[in-house]
């Protein structure tokens, strides 16, 4: 979205919240049913220019960030949450189930937007006591939420976005709290709700896991229960056989793999569907068949399967997490799904593709550049970045690389 749009979306924004503000009412046909609710909550508890969240007993937090699986799970992942915050400029926070900050951390310039709103561990930011946002949204719908500029009811943060998406528990579901990215809203960008989505899911997947986690169950076992591969050729196994499924069983299928926490109907149906006018009857129809296919091994309310699950996607992002970037292209077979219709899994498409080239630019290893040329023949930058690595390394007396002919010639196809 260009400047031009995003200061458009912004004014109609702002317009809305005054219209809100000064008169009370006419905003129904101007902002998303759930930013009016939220306003309508934040009207009846807080002034309108509140100056910052208020704080809860700080030895209170600490003593429930100790205690939370949380901890744990951010720590093993904090590096990656650390760098994600650096390179976008944002400011990262994770939440408990009421909303109050446990953890955060911010690029140079948001961190200190956010100290000045109380943007900061022990801040209560749930809409009662600072006004629509994202995190109280997305804790409170259970599911992804964007809220941009003028949305927030509170004019201190009029000048964000921000994209926030639950934390569960992997085993139970139960809800954890939430993870939020912000930044300035001159810096909205689409991929922002499905990087939430994804930060959501590495916290998960770096949860301690007891007895009782679905990997344990593996171990035990023996038994794989439900492998899905989604990047480039689409194959899904069930206890070592292969399923033979349509493509929308296969869309269907790999949305709920990559929630293991549950989806609800509706949610389902927006990520698979969109805009689309398809009816909840077809979609009902489709896990139907779907519950048959698996054995019943598929719940309800809300739709989550119920065996161990393992996908390429999941398998590609953890060996990127750890750095292990030739091993990641490896096991990178190409675009999820190519030309699928969902808008959820076209945006976790993207984001994929983006961080395989992204990990490629900072560690261009010749045989993985190699590699990732046979998937993305025109990404010339990638083999540029490469070339100029090594004759770097040329230059210092070591040899030149034997991949360096291979990546001149396939450079020169590139740039045709």
């Amino acid at each position: 979205m260009g400047r031009g749009e995003l200061t458009s979306r912004r004014q109609d924004a702002v317009r809305a919240w005054t219209q809100f503000v000064e008169h009370g009412d006419g905003a129904e046909m101007l902002v998303r049913p759930e930013i009016l609710s939220s306003w309508t909550r934040s009207e009846a508890a807080i002034p309108v220019d509140v100056k910052e969240a208020p704080l809860a007993d700080e030895f209170e937090i600490a003593s429930i960030w100790l205690d939370s699986p949380l901890q744990t799970a951010v720590e093993t992942v904090e590096q990656e949450l650390r760098r994600t915050a650096e390179d976008g400029d944002l400011v990262i926070a994770v939440t408990d189930a009421d909303t109050r900050i446990l953890w955060t951390y911010g690029g140079r310039v948001m961190r200190r937007k956010a100290e000045t709103v109380n943007f900061v561990a022990g801040g209560r930011w749930d809409d009662e006591s600072v006004g629509t946002n994202a995190l109280d949204l997305a804790n409170r719908l259970a599911e992804p939420a964007m809220v941009f500029s003028a949305e927030h009811y509170a004019s201190i943060v009029h000048n964000w976005v921000c994209w926030a998406a639950p934390v569960h528990d992997p085993h139970t579901g139960a809800k954890l709290g939430v993870i939020d990215l912000s930044t300035t809203w001159d810096r909205t960008h689409p991929i922002g709700l499905a990087t939430a989505r994804v930060m959501a899911r590495l916290i998960e997947s770096a949860m301690p896991r007891s007895a009782h986690h679905p990997s344990a169950l593996t171990e035990a076992t023996g038994v794989p229960g439900l492998v899905m591969t989604l990047l480039g050729t689409a194959e899904t196994y069930l206890d070592g056989h292969r399923l033979l499924l349509n493509r929308r069983q296969t869309e269907v299928l790999a949305l709920l793999a990559l929630h293991p926490e549950g989806l609800s109907l509706e949610q389902l149906h927006a990520m698979l569907y969109g805009d689309q006018a398809i009816t909840f009857s077809t979609l009902k129809a489709e896990v139907s068949h779907l519950r048959a296919t698996l054995g019943g091994q598929l719940g309800s309310r809300p739709y989550r399967l119920l065996m161990p699950i393992e996908t390429d996607v999941e398998h590609v992002l953890t060996l990127l997490r750890r750095g292990e970037v030739g091993a990641a292209v490896d096991a990178y077979g190409g675009d999820l799904l190519p030309g699928t219709n969902s808008p959820a899994l076209s945006e976790l498409a993207e984001y994929v593709a983006v961080a395989v080239r992204e990990a490629l630019l900072v560690h261009p290893e010749p045989d993985a550049v190699v590699r990732y040329s046979e998937l993305a023949p025109y990404d010339s930058e990638v083999l540029e970045v490469c070339l100029a690595t090594l004759a770097g390394r040329a230059t210092l007396g070591g040899r030149p690389h034997p991949a360096v002919p291979l990546l001149k010639g396939r450079l020169a196809v590139a740039r045709r």
